[in-house]
């Protein structure tokens, strides 16, 4: 038995969102899941109280606002509104592909309002606390230069870790002290790399390459698991919380909080915000001006100090 047409519809335009606008398989993944969600809801299957009977031959005129109203009420009982608005963004960019194909005729999830985020403060460490993270990582043996390497590269560069575990040998320009980074939708970036973090790359690189005969300027990954394959997202941020337990850290830290701490210090230095954006590769300013915070106290003190009326 084939899949009915609505999960076709979603299946169609999940493939355009990947093919077509260049969304990660991560993301296309879970506007699948948001969308299919919705449909079992719609369906029957998700009514809050397990009531209702899964209907059968269920079609888009089932899928008018009503039961869009119907299901933000069902999520609004046990989900966070972030996770409310991203499941909403997946239905209304659902809608949208619906309409501009000429498939229904007036887009009820047009006039569904997102609800009002509280924007949170990300997690960031001051400069003594990731100085003294990144400074207790030994690199007396290749695992360690190796974990040095990437999380010097980690909150030199701002990078996602997604961004780290897939960097290569040449994504990495030590003489223009740049790094090509592959980010999300797969747009391209150049960033800025530090000494101290091309140093750590140089030592982890040259320590390999005496140990298992990989040339230090080979092809393919930059960080290598022990077996010599490219290391994973996973991979990356348990090496972290082993090292943030050694380090005696009370506050959980993971490598988004290590980007998180980039941004943080380079506004908090006076770096320009549009500047930050492109550091990081965010699409939206909006996305990046959550980092303001410190830049504001920063600026309220120095205000107090300053002002001759204040």
């Amino acid at each position: 038995m084939g899949a009915d047409p609505v999960t076709l519809l979603i299946d169609s335009f999940i493939e355009i969102l990947e093919a077509e606008k260049g969304y990660s398989r991560n993301t296309c993944r879970a506007y699948q899941t948001d969308l299919k969600e919705f449909i079992r809801f719609a369906a029957g299957k998700g009514d809050a109280k397990g009531e209702k009977q899964a209907k059968s031959g269920l079609t888009l005129d089932d899928l008018d606002g009503l039961i869009i109203r119907k299901y933000l009420g069902y999520l609004h009982k046990k989900n966070k509104k972030t996770t409310i608005a991203r499941k909403l963004s997946a239905i209304r960019s659902f809608y949208r592909y619906l309409f501009k194909q000429g498939i229904i005729d007036n887009n009820p999830a047009e006039t569904i309002l997102t609800p009002k985020q509280e924007a949170p403060i990300p997690a960031y460490l001051n400069v003594d606390d990731i100085f003294r993270l990144l400074d207790s990582i030994q690199t007396d043996t290749l695992l360690g230069l190796r974990n040095r390497a990437i999380f010097e590269t980690l909150y030199s560069c701002g990078l996602r870790v997604s961004e780290v575990a897939g960097l290569n040998v040449f994504d990495v320009d030590a003489h223009s002290g740049v790094v090509r980074v592959v980010g999300k939708g797969s747009r391209e970036r150049v960033v800025p790399i530090g000494s101290k973090a091309l140093d750590a790359i140089d030592a982890y690189r040259r320590r390999l390459a005496g140990e298992f005969d990989i040339p230090v300027d080979s092809e393919g990954a930059l960080f290598l698991n022990k077996n010599n394959d490219r290391l994973t997202t996973r991979s990356i941020a348990r090496i972290l919380d082993q090292i943030v337990t050694q380090c005696s850290m009370l506050a959980p830290v993971s490598p988004h909080v290590l980007r998180h701490t980039f941004a943080t210090h380079m506004l908090d230095a006076g770096a320009d915000l549009r500047v930050v954006q492109e550091l990081l590769g965010h699409k939206s300013l909006s996305t990046t001006q959550k980092y303001t915070h410190v830049s504001i106290d920063r600026l309220m003190q120095t205000y107090d100090k300053a002002h001759p009326r204040r």
